[in-house]
């Protein structure tokens, strides 16, 4: 049988959710150094000093121009393009027609008739492949992340952040940054260069996310951190990037609903036995009977502020619906220090060998999915477990029923593979365990909290 597309690996698969539990995939790769000093400095940095982030190398740009550009956007976005305009960005969330989410990513409205889509590759599959389909007026221009791109990338992308990113950031313009509001973009002088930039943050401070053509690098990166050598700036490799998303309470990879249902034949077809979407892994102590147990939608994953029925959409029925449904709650886990001791002390020694945990991240699939309970019954699950130097403590973010989400409630989750589930390379030899977890708020950070904007 000849293996071409997403719906031929299902096939020769039996099912998708053998395929998913079995791919051999790990974790979603950033191709950076691991590390630049020492991750747990790094951590720090962006909560007590600055941190640059390079994301130049693994997310995906997608470049959209034409009269149909906006239209396109609105018709997969559960959320609102009522404000659209040069200059801003919003976060893209697209779903099925059965409400539940494909992927979210982040739109840059660069023109009014071009926009830059950047996230994972999933999002940029699902909004060409919708508009070669619905026949809108567009040029699609694709940057594929560095690991699926033969050539070199179109632009770099930096990130600054933290207390003392602000006055770097300004010391290098050579002047106030004035006029950026939250997910508003604009310029500042870089080395002699006018380099485009987007406003938000981190741990409650607020940071720009700096943009533009590739062959300035070099020049750029070199800039930012010599204008940061005084402030504390530290450069974050990917040891220290993998552990990010999940003190800030971004949700970064749930399992894209694509993989059952008639309506979406075609699209499993179009889409490459190469693509993301078909070689990501399905992992945790979370056992579903089908993959649609996986599926989530935006109120699961905290969206419900977004979604906005001023226009149609894919899903836009289905999440009318969902609306006034019970939906889980998005939180933090704070993991037993005892229990997590617990398994470190397993990997020395005689008797039983649980999960091995790497450090600060404990991702071994691409899509890990552990089970939560709650008084012996399931109370929903946690997602990427990882140790932050900035609260001293494992977490993961966790998407919990109504009657388990209380800050203060004490839950349990099971980590590690039930015996014989998985065929994966890398999951070893290992007997599951129980961790205890205490609820806390979504993002951790009590800074966050109070000034993220909703």
């Amino acid at each position: 049988m000849t293996i071409a597309t997403l719906q031929d690996k299902i096939d020769a698969a039996g099912d998708p959710l053998t395929m998913l539990r079995n791919a051999p995939a790990g974790p979603y790769q950033f191709p950076i150094k691991a590390e630049f000093t020492n991750w747990r400095d790094e951590q720090e940095a962006w909560r007590h000093g600055a941190v640059l982030f390079d994301q130049s190398f693994h997310m995906t740009d997608l470049l959209i121009k034409g009269p149909d550009t906006r239209a396109l956007c609105a018709f997969v976005a559960a959320n609102s393009m009522a404000n659209w305009r040069r200059d801003i960005a919003k976060q893209l969330v697209h779903c099925t027609e059965d409400g539940f989410i494909v992927g979210d990513a982040i739109i840059f409205i660069l023109e009014e008739e071009m926009v830059n889509i950047v996230n994972k590759p999933m999002n940029a599959n699902w909004v060409i492949y919708h508009g070669e389909r619905h026949g809108f007026d567009v040029e699609f221009e694709l940057d594929s992340r560095a690991l699926d791109n033969a050539g070199r990338r179109k632009n770099y992308r930096f990130e600054v952040q933290g207390p003392n990113a602000w006055s770097i950031l300004e010391k290098l313009n050579g002047g106030p940054i004035e006029g950026f509001r939250f997910f508003g973009m604009g310029e500042i002088s870089i080395a002699g260069r006018r380099v485009r930039a987007l406003r938000h943050g981190m741990a409650g401070a607020a940071g720009l996310e700096l943009f533009g053509p590739f062959d300035d690098y070099d020049l750029i990166r070199d800039a930012i951190l010599e204008a940061g050598e005084p402030e504390a700036l530290r450069a974050a490799g990917s040891r220290t990037y993998s552990t990010v998303a999940h003190e800030s309470g971004w949700f970064p990879s749930p399992l894209p609903a694509i993989y059952t249902g008639d309506a979406l034949a075609d699209y499993r077809s179009w889409l490459s036995a190469d693509s993301l979407e078909a070689n990501l892994s399905l992992g945790g102590s979370f056992i579903g009977t089908t993959v649609k147990d996986y599926y989530l939608t935006p109120y699961d994953l905290g969206y419900g502020h977004i979604v906005k029925f001023d226009h149609d959409f894919i899903g836009r029925d289905a999440l009318e619906k969902k609306a006034s449904e019970p939906h889980r709650h998005k939180r933090t886990l704070r993991w037993s220090k005892d229990d997590v001791v617990k398994i470190f002390a397993s990997q020395l020694g005689e008797g039983e060998r649980y999960k091995f945990m790497d450090m600060p991240a404990s991702h071994y699939a691409t899509c890990p999915y552990d089970e939560v309970r709650l008084n012996g019954r399931t109370v929903g699950i946690s997602h990427y477990p990882v140790y932050t130097s900035n609260v001293r403590s494992w977490i993961s973010l966790a998407l919990l029923d109504e009657d388990a989400a209380e800050p203060g409630t004490e839950v349990s989750l099971t980590w590690g593979e039930p015996d014989g589930g998985t065929m994966k390379p890398t999951v070893e030899r290992h007997v599951q365990t129980e961790v205890r977890c205490t609820v806390e708020p979504c993002p951790i950070s009590v800074a966050a909290c109070e000034t993220y904007k909703k």
